[in-house]
């Protein structure tokens, strides 16, 4: 969070619209992976106005994205879900793909909040077929975590052992990468489920030695929720 509050500052020094804009594309999706909302609202205002002013379409599609993304976090979905639709539309068209990826997470997320659970499981699916054809892996792990809590918010079909794979390889996938953020948010997931089916130790037993590996962010949202977790009586 310190390094992306630097890179916007040293950016807008160079007086470089460009340059300003991918700092702030990039600052801001920190902000909105450590649950800091109000700093991520604020890099995306200021998005918006460097990139409306200079003419960089790609960069206000990207600002509607996370304008999208934001409104899913804070519960309107409805809205969100529409915003997204619309980035993703002019980002295909542009064609820009760099960030597609994370944004359709988003989008998908906001079609099963607003209960459109079979479109979002294709959605995702499609998502995870793109990324293994590309090799751009990177987002499989968060792919394969979101897919896993599909499945178990499916009305029917879906079962505890098909979710439970899915987190399993999220796991496996993010431990090779050496991407213990990806890793954490899956722990938190599959000790989530664990302790719904009877397994508090085992949950605990998961999800513990992650938790430890991070000396500092506690104050993130992903962090308190596995200190929420852990602090639950077996």
């Amino acid at each position: 969070m310190e390094q992306a509050l630097l890179t916007v500052e040293d950016a807008e020094v160079l007086n470089h619209p460009l340059t300003l804009s991918i700092a702030l594309v990039w600052a801001i999706s920190v902000f909105l992976w450590v649950g800091d909302l109000a700093r991520a609202e604020e890099h995306i205002d200021r998005l918006f106005s460097s990139a409306e002013f200079h003419s960089l379409g790609p960069y206000l599609a990207l600002g509607r994205g996370f304008k999208g993304e934001l409104a899913i976090r804070r519960g309107n979905a409805s809205s969100g879900v529409e915003s997204l639709r619309s980035c993703l539309a002019e980002l295909h068209a542009a064609p820009y793909e760099l960030l597609t990826t994370p944004l359709n997470i988003s989008f998908v997320q906001g079609l099963a909040a607003t209960g459109r659970s079979a479109e979002a499981l294709s959605l995702i699916e499609e998502t995870i077929e793109q990324v293994e054809a590309s090799g751009d892996l990177c987002y499989m792990p968060d792919l394969l975590r979101v897919k896993g809590n599909l499945v178990l918010a499916a009305p029917r079909g879906g079962t505890h052992e098909e979710a439970e794979l899915c987190f399993r390889r999220s796991l496996e996938l993010s431990g090779h990468q050496g991407a213990r953020a990806w890793e954490l948010r899956t722990a938190i997931d599959l000790a989530s489920l664990l302790a719904v089916r009877g397994r508090q130790e085992a949950a605990q037993a998961l999800l513990r030695p992650i938790f430890a590996r991070f000396g500092e962010g506690l104050e993130t949202a992903d962090l308190q929720s596995a200190a929420r977790l852990l602090a639950t009586p077996n």
